[in-house]
């Protein structure tokens, strides 16, 4: 049986909204600069805006172990948001909402998946705990990772 997980991180980097956005919207160079991406492939390019466009995410985490699956975005809304849908060892949706509020960029990521790999739904009775904390450092690594690149001070993660 499928295990559902709901994840809300919440970023705050003193960097302007656009170079986030950027960094962010960019996720075939995000193996450059977040550790634990490991590649993002582009399986379907999308319109001009990248809606509908389809890339390919392998991850590997605290835990031994590694994710693969493909994310096509749905929704654009410049500065705003982006919203995409998971499919493949991991399928649901996943939302990045953006904020700015003087010199800070706020930055929320809601991800909401179903698991499709069997020995994690067998085993998740046990090992949720370390899903969740597995998903937090790995979402630390990428607030770490852009504040890197951006040149900028990480105040939350």
């Amino acid at each position: 049986m499928q295990q559902k997980y709901s994840f809300i991180t919440k970023w705050q980097i003193k960097a302007p909204v656009q170079r986030v956005w950027d960094a962010i919207y960019e996720s075939t160079e995000w193996p450059q600069w977040w550790k634990g991406v490991l590649a993002v492939k582009i399986i379907e390019e999308g319109n001009a805006n990248g809606v509908n466009g389809v890339r390919e995410y392998t991850w590997k985490s605290a835990l031994p172990y590694k994710l693969s699956f493909n994310m096509k975005l749905d929704e654009r809304v410049e500065l705003k948001r982006l919203h995409g849908k998971a499919f493949g060892e991991l399928e649901g949706e996943g939302t990045w909402l953006f904020e700015q509020e003087g010199d800070i960029c706020f930055v929320q990521y809601n991800w909401d998946v179903f698991t499709n790999k069997a020995w994690m739904n067998y085993l998740s009775f046990i090992l949720k705990p370390a899903f969740k904390y597995n998903h937090n450092v790995v979402m630390r690594w990428g607030a770490e990772g852009l504040a890197k690149k951006l040149n900028a001070e990480l105040l939350s993660c």
